[in-house]
């Protein structure tokens, strides 16, 4: 897994943030974002403190709010359907500027709301700030399921490989004069798409032959876990976000 394999809401700094381990980032962001599920949805000033918080880390990592921002539009689906809950909620209904809105649509709405974007932000930092091969060390030291990890990496390994040819087929295509704009060419896509299945499949296939043979035995040697790993000091620093939304989040529930 080349050190080059980066995603691309990944960005490059020298920030605290960017210089914690993967695994006390991971660790972190989880909690958050449980703290944040957890709190009632009466307790405003909760989320507030959340987005305190959030802001802190992002000024900390050196991520701009507009850079934030944009890249939350992928829970725009969401936030329609927060939208549409006052409308097509249930119960009693209050009038605000004249239409009739459903009180537990109201407070559904905005508990969709607050606590989806407040995720995404959470993550988006977690992204910025982790480089994907990065990540995926980190949930190897978590002791997330070897299955999963190796899955990842080779999944972060061949994706190039995978986008190549999958481009190398379309240039084919089209030198022999399909038109991939028009409907009707949808059987040569979908060809297309079979063949290129096909073939990471076979690749696959060859890829793990060739592990067995050189001694796989259903783990990846993990040359990582025993350098760079987090020290005390580290899991401290990371655990100051958590534990405020932690203390927050119970302090909203007893008063709630």
């Amino acid at each position: 897994m080349g050190a080059g394999h980066a995603h691309v809401l990944y960005r490059e700094s020298t920030s605290p943030v960017h210089r914690l381990p993967p695994e006390v980032k991971i660790a972190a962001m989880v909690v958050f974002t449980v703290a944040v599920v957890a709190t009632p949805r009466e307790a405003y000033w909760a989320f507030g403190g959340y987005a305190l918080l959030v802001a802190a880390v992002a000024a900390l990592a050196r991520v701009g709010p507009r850079w934030l921002v944009s890249r939350a539009l992928i829970e725009l689906p969401f936030v329609l359907f927060a939208f549409a809950l006052p409308f097509l909620g249930a119960g009693e209904r209050i009038e605000v500027a004249g239409l009739s809105l459903s009180v537990d649509g109201l407070l559904g709405g905005w508990n969709i709301l607050a606590k989806g974007t407040l995720g995404v932000l959470a993550s988006l930092l977690l992204a910025a700030t982790t480089t994907t091969r990065d990540l995926i060390i980190g949930l190897d030291r978590l002791r997330c399921p070897q299955i999963l990890t190796q899955i990842a990496t080779f999944m972060l390994r061949y994706l190039d490989v995978l986008v190549g040819e999958a481009r190398r087929m379309r240039v084919a295509r089209v030198s022999r004069g399909d038109d991939p704009r028009f409907l009707w060419q949808l059987r040569g896509f979908a060809a297309g798409v079979g063949a290129l299945f096909l073939r990471a499949f076979e690749r696959g296939e060859r890829v793990y032959l060739a592990m067995v043979s050189r001694g796989y035995s259903g783990r990846m040697p993990a040359v990582w876990q025993g350098a760079g790993a987090a020290t005390a000091g580290q899991w401290a620093v990371a655990a100051t976000v958590p534990v405020a939304a932690v203390a927050i989040a119970a302090v909203a529930v007893v008063l709630t």
